[in-house]
């Protein structure tokens, strides 16, 4: 009985002491700290070295999806006789994307559109002479941008033209501006609807709701008085012109008259 005992009392004791080193330690692992004191980097090209390890059943799985994008992609929406190029500080590209954004906020905007603005950071490609299909208007504009209609001072227009002066110009329909001299600085003359604009009159601005933001240099275009989002992603309204216009064309006009 004695022996027993003993045998009872050591295994509780035994238990006490393996609980009691099963804290200490969960406790020590919660307070715990990692430090990294190095790390070793390897650049992996992706080209075609990486075929070799690609997953051929995912791929066929793929294959009819790639196939009928492609087939979408291909459709054929116009036709552009000449070339529609890219440039600063102004470009055929920019002229038809700003005056196609301006046609289509008039015909959504409950009011008067006066000016349209596109910036040159976001034309993705310019479109080469010869059809122009629903892919060649994805690339041109590959992002969900939204078309909106701020209202702001003409002084703050005019803030806006100077900074094309500065970044070399965007794309405008709706408005020319003319870099000029002013009391031996840079300025510039700003006309919207054949008239110099007012600084203290209100203009309507059809955009994004990206550059509505600030974005790309245009902090004047945040300044605004009133926001009107159409809802209506820009890149849609652009595969609507090229159906509507069928033969695509723009050229340089002057619109732009500032130093790249």
């Amino acid at each position: 009985m004695q022996y027993l005992c003993i045998v009872i009392y050591y295994t509780y004791m035994k238990q006490i002491v393996y609980f009691f080193l099963l804290a200490v330690f969960l406790s020590a692992c919660g307070h715990q700290s990692v430090q990294v004191t190095g790390c070793t980097t390897e650049a992996i090209a992706v080209n075609e070295a990486a075929d070799s390890i690609q997953d051929s059943a995912y791929l066929a799985y793929l294959a009819p999806v790639k196939a009928d994008m492609e087939k979408e992609m291909s459709e054929q929406l116009g036709y552009a006789p000449e070339p529609l190029w890219l440039g600063t500080p102004e470009c055929p590209m920019l002229n038809w994307a700003s005056d196609a954004l301006w046609e289509a906020a008039k015909q959504v905007y409950p009011g008067k559109v006066d000016i349209a603005i596109v910036n040159m950071g976001g034309m993705r490609c310019p479109w080469p002479a010869g059809p122009i299909t629903r892919g060649n208007v994805f690339e041109l504009m590959p992002f969900d941008n939204k078309l909106v209609v701020l209202t702001l001072k003409g002084e703050d227009v005019i803030d806006l033209c100077e900074s094309f002066t500065v970044y070399g110009g965007q794309g405008v329909a709706g408005m020319r501006v003319k870099e000029c001299t002013k009391d031996g600085g840079k300025a510039v003359a700003v006309t919207i609807g054949g008239k110099a604009a007012d600084p203290k009159g209100l203009y309507t601005v059809a955009t994004s709701d990206y550059l509505a933001g600030g974005a790309d240099h245009m902090d004047a275009l945040a300044r605004y008085t009133e926001y009107w989002d159409s809802e209506l992603l820009i890149r849609d309204l652009y595969l609507e012109a090229v159906r509507e216009q069928d033969t695509i064309r723009a050229a340089v006009d002057g619109r732009m008259a500032v130093k790249p």
